[in-house]
């Protein structure tokens, strides 16, 4: 589900009436766009378009979470029960304190107490019961639409302070988010536990070739060598130029020479990003 996929369900949320023609409107695309993403989303099952009761519009004021604790081997068969009595809007089994959590909706309190009384405390395996009146709601689940996925994480390994808040600027205006480390070892070491989606290295830091140090050990990992290693660095305007491998495979994805115009590099982390 993409950032168009959220704001037309967004829009079928707020009104569920909502024309194609009027979505395509709001959003800026095609009718048929909006409706082969709607068709699609229907199919793989992650939306479902139903109308939504309102239980307090149809005369049930009185809302109240009900918590049960029920013997093991009782469960699925009570939460069944429970899914067919009509007071009863949602049903989850869980784990924890209790086992079954249920809400439900009545005209008065008295229907409360009745439904407790006549007809939950008799059915086999309930050992024990929590209520709980829902005083305001202010989300429901049909409310929900799937979180923005994070942003993809760009470390930036660099001893320079000055290119390392040119790189920060430059990639947060693109909507990366940025770590930094200082070397190479730094930068292996904090990999191992924030996941990162590219690694910008340059070569002399620690050592000469502090930056290649390090990006052999991150494609000797396991865990870390898909990650995609561009180096950024002024090495081929230094006296170590001789220095510096040229003919092993695989070791780094691309190099950029300091100082590097921001729009390319804002491509090439974008075209990287996207390839791996």
């Amino acid at each position: 589900m993409d950032e168009t996929d959220r704001r037309i369900l967004e829009l079928l949320q707020g009104d569920g009436r909502r024309s194609n023609v009027e979505i395509a409107r709001v959003l800026g695309i095609s009718e048929g766009t909006v409706r082969k993403r709607i068709e699609r989303l229907i199919a793989g099952g992650a939306v479902k378009i139903v109308g939504v009761a309102s239980p307090a519009m149809a005369g049930y004021r009185t809302r109240a979470l009900i918590f049960l604790t029920v013997e093991l081997a009782q469960i699925e068969r009570v939460a069944n029960q429970l899914r067919d009595m009509a007071e009863v809007m949602s049903v989850y089994t869980v784990m924890g304190e209790y086992d079954v959590v249920m809400e439900a909706a009545f005209e008065s309190d008295s229907c409360l107490m009745s439904f407790l009384r006549d007809r939950l405390a008799v059915i086999p395996g309930i050992v024990g019961s929590k209520t709980c009146h829902v005083a305001q709601v202010f989300k429901l689940a049909h409310n929900w639409t799937p979180p923005q996925p994070p942003p993809p994480t760009v470390m930036v390994v660099d001893d320079d302070p000055d290119f390392v808040e040119f790189a920060r600027l430059v990639l947060e205006k693109e909507g990366y988010y940025i770590c930094t480390a200082m070397n190479g070892d730094e930068a292996v070491r904090m990999m191992s536990s924030t996941p990162v989606n590219l690694v910008m290295m340059d070569i002399m830091m620690d050592g000469i070739l502090d930056g290649w140090d390090a990006s052999w050990r991150i494609r000797s990992d396991t865990r870390l060598r898909d990650v995609p290693i561009l180096v950024v660095s002024s090495i081929t305007a230094s006296d170590y130029l001789s220095m510096f491998p040229t003919d092993e495979d695989n070791l780094i994805d691309n190099f950029l020479s300091k100082p590097v115009d921001p729009q390319q590099l804002a491509r090439e982390v974008a075209r990287l990003i996207s390839r791996g």
